[in-house]
């Protein structure tokens, strides 16, 4: 695993020649990895605590490379792994490939604004910089197909009462003073 600090002088520097600190090649995609690649390390290293006092001689082996998909652009995460296989890491799970949740519930709330796959697609590799497959977003849209059947399918009221308002603005002369009055009208139909 590559070890480097973070500098936020050289990022306020970039930011004032006009980098952008999201997306593709953004300047905090660095530091995201720095601080994911450090909460990895104190997790392998109370892993391995841990079953050392439980007489294991369980020992760190290494790192698995894996490329993490976040709202700031695409980074390579180096995750720790023992010699057991017995660590899970918490922060980024196995076969994690997303570091939240945050794009997956646009691609949801754009498939139920009825945007085609291809349209999504292209809308989150302009947000996020990220390619993203139809297949991947059929397989993220899988997941609400059954509540989406159920909210098609419920029992639906006989009646539905509306009412429509609709109002007129008069300038109406008022203890000596032009003023802005609205006259209302309302039909309640059932």
């Amino acid at each position: 695993m590559e070890k480097f600090d973070f500098d936020f002088d050289e990022v306020v520097k970039e930011v004032r020649k006009g980098k952008k600190l999201t997306g593709k090649d953004g300047l905090l995609a660095p530091l995201i990895k720095q601080l994911v690649e450090s909460a990895l390390e104190a997790e392998i290293e109370s892993h391995i605590a841990d079953e050392v006092l439980q007489g294991k001689k369980n020992r760190r082996n290494g790192y698995n490379k894996k490329t993490i998909k976040s709202s700031d652009g695409e980074f390579e995460l180096a995750t720790p792994r023992d010699r057991e296989g017995t660590f899970e890491p918490q922060i980024v799970k196995k076969h994690q490939t997303r570091l939240s949740d945050e794009i997956e519930e646009k691609i949801l709330s754009m498939y139920a604004l009825g945007m085609s796959y291809k349209d999504i697609a292209s809308h989150i590799k302009e947000i996020y910089q990220i390619n993203i497959s139809t297949a991947t977003i059929s397989a993220i849209t899988d997941k609400i197909i059954s509540k989406v059947k159920e909210w098609q399918a419920r029992p639906l009221e006989p009646i539905y009462p509306f009412v429509w308002l609709d109002a007129i603005h008069y300038k109406i002369k008022e203890g000596g003073k032009y003023i802005k009055s609205s006259l209302y009208y309302s039909w309640n139909t059932t």
